[in-house]
């Protein structure tokens, strides 16, 4: 006798439980059990948790478990087709400049990429010592065979990391000046930031082939987006009500308002975003060469199916050299406009 029975009974539902029951396959915790016997049900808990198994035990009307993700399942299936239909026009510029950055990363000699690189970490950071821990890195680098993938990497990095700006700064202007439409985005935001990793790839899989490259883009784009979409939202919010009464005052439009006055104040809060959000891309591409994202990450991959602990822990050290050069340069970036702020 199933431990819910007399529930449903005292409820009077036990003919509505039986009427035209099925019997379904039995799961493989029924089959254990039943193998058991009496020892499996010695060791049956004394007052089970009312889950859908358990209470499918008593009542056949409930579905399991089994039953309700195979509905999930078979939900996301019959709207695949359309989907894709949709999703695919419209994401297939996102695997031109993925693959177009790549191209143009790899094929591109060292002598040329390399100083270009190191001359643009000088530009944005202004500090001779990012700059020579950047060249050091390069060098270290391609000593130990990494350039080139290392290059892959980045090349990603750049292109996810330029369109999560693209996207996600209009997104945090919206929300500032919208409570609903903000009261709206959080939700989505909180599931995005919490999701696990490895669960952004599940449907993807379904809807791209592992072949291209917006699979994983749309992934990374998708867990990098929030930091700067949340910081600049904040950042608009946080400048102060008395210059935006001054701004008034001087009969600013809301478009003029926002271009003089509200994004050069936020701006150090958006800096932050971005650099928050290129610390994520680079920890999800790493994750992403489980679906053919190239890079370090395919070599960390390996060490772990192959059980190569040496290209493994030299792969990491190559990933944790590429978190730092981004890491110090966006800082630096970020202190020389706190800085120009301050002047002026």
């Amino acid at each position: 006798m199933a431990f819910y029975d007399g529930v449903f009974d005292a409820l009077g539902l036990r003919e509505w439980c039986d009427a035209n029951a099925e019997s379904a396959p039995m799961s493989m915790a029924d089959l254990l059990a039943q193998a058991g016997g009496a020892d499996a049900e010695a060791s049956g808990e004394v007052f089970p948790f009312p889950s859908l198994d358990n209470l499918n035990e008593s009542c056949d009307r409930i579905g399991q478990t089994r039953d309700f993700t195979a509905n999930i399942e078979d939900g996301f299936l019959a709207i695949k087709d359309g989907l894709k239909i949709v999703l695919d026009p419209l994401t297939q510029p996102l695997s031109w400049m993925l693959d177009g950055a790549l191209w143009l990363f790899t094929t591109t000699p060292w002598w040329i990429i390399v100083p270009l690189l190191i001359a643009l970490t000088h530009l944005v950071a202004r500090s001779i010592g990012v700059t020579l821990f950047v060249a050091f890195s390069f060098l270290f680098l391609g000593a130990i065979d990494h350039l080139d993938v290392a290059l892959q990497t980045l090349s990603i990095i750049f292109v996810c990391t330029s369109l999560s700006v693209l996207l996600g700064v209009p997104l945090g202007i919206a929300m500032s000046r919208s409570n609903t439409f903000q009261r709206m985005m959080v939700p989505l935001l909180d599931l995005l930031q919490t999701l696990p990793t490895f669960v952004y790839l599940i449907p993807l899989i379904f809807l791209f082939s592992v072949t291209e490259s917006k699979l994983y883009g749309i992934a990374i784009i998708l867990y990098a987006i929030v930091p700067v979409i949340r910081l600049t939202d904040l950042g608009i919010r946080l400048v102060d009500k008395d210059v935006i009464e001054a701004a008034d005052a001087f009969g600013m439009t809301k478009q003029q308002k926002l271009w003089n006055v509200q994004l050069p104040l936020a701006l150090p809060n958006i800096m932050a975003g971005v650099n928050q959000t290129i610390m994520m891309s680079l920890a999800m591409v790493v994750i992403a060469s489980l679906v053919s994202a190239p890079g370090l990450g395919v070599l960390v991959l390996r060490g772990i199916r192959n059980l190569e602990l040496g290209v493994g822990i030299v792969a990491g050290i190559g990933i944790v050299l590429l978190a730092v050069v981004l890491d110090r340069t966006s800082k630096a970036a970020l202190s020389r406009i706190d800085k120009n702020h301050k002047v002026h």
